[in-house]
């Protein structure tokens, strides 16, 4: 549908009372462009690690990393492995600019943590959005990050401080580093904005994606020296261990 008929270019209409499934485009059952067919088929995380969400055999374990060094962080909540179609989808709205599936993305983890906080995870004070250098905000033309947290603050009913985290290093790509370089890369990389006060609060960060957790570690660390309370971390998919 155009909502700008003398544009060339589409602009979804998200108020549309009969959405297509923005997967099959058939039509959605809901109010939300996905239909009951694809949301049942996306690869929900099933058993994983009660604090970084790696995905494991069966349900209530932590794995070995978090029992060998227990993160900074102290839960990562996340409704999807990255896998096909969540990877595809991500990756379109990351990189293609394809806001809409970022928002049908966005839209379905703030329903997964209302469940969330229904059966007893702790609600946090503030959503924070993990930071972009802005050399690589200028090329993308937005945060994917900020964005997640523009659409779950509303219907979470948490405030979201998009400019206390500030990222002070252009740290090089992460996607194909391994853990120990990804580390390395993010040393000191980030800061918190003066007058940012996080001294006692109850903290999430939210992401995209959560590969080895290096970010959300260098994030957490910078937070709970600041005073924060507690960091949780809210992201869209969970990468498995190489070869799982």
């Amino acid at each position: 549908m155009r909502c700008q008929p003398h544009s060339p270019h589409q602009v979804y209409n998200w108020l549309k009372n009969k959405q297509a499934c923005l997967l099959c485009d058939e039509a959605a059952d809901g109010t939300l462009p996905i239909c009951t067919n694809c949301e049942a088929e996306l690869p929900w995380l099933s058993g994983h690690c009660q604090v970084c969400a790696l995905p494991l055999p069966s349900h209530g374990l932590v794995c070995g990393g978090c029992l060998k060094k227990p993160p900074s962080f102290t839960k990562v909540e996340v409704p999807w492995r990255y896998a096909f179609p969540i990877d595809s989808l991500i990756t379109r709205f990351k990189h293609q600019a394809k806001w809409p599936l970022g928002r049908l993305l966005g839209e379905l983890l703030s329903h997964h943590l209302r469940h969330a906080f229904d059966d007893g995870l702790r609600k946090p004070d503030l959503l924070l959005p993990v930071p972009l250098a802005d050399k690589r905000q200028r090329q993308r033309g937005f945060n994917q990050a900020s964005l997640l947290g523009e659409w779950l603050s509303p219907p979470l009913q948490l405030p979201l401080q998009k400019d206390w985290l500030q990222r002070v290093i252009d740290t090089p790509a992460q996607q194909q580093l391994d853990a120990a370089t990804r580390k390395r890369n993010l040393r000191k990389a980030f800061a918190l904005a003066p007058g940012s006060q996080v001294s006692g609060l109850h903290v999430a960060l939210v992401d995209d994606v959560l590969t080895t957790g290096a970010t959300a570690e260098s994030l957490a660390h910078l937070l709970k020296k600041a005073g924060a309370a507690r960091v949780d971390v809210y992201c869209l998919a969970r990468t498995p261990k190489p070869g799982d």
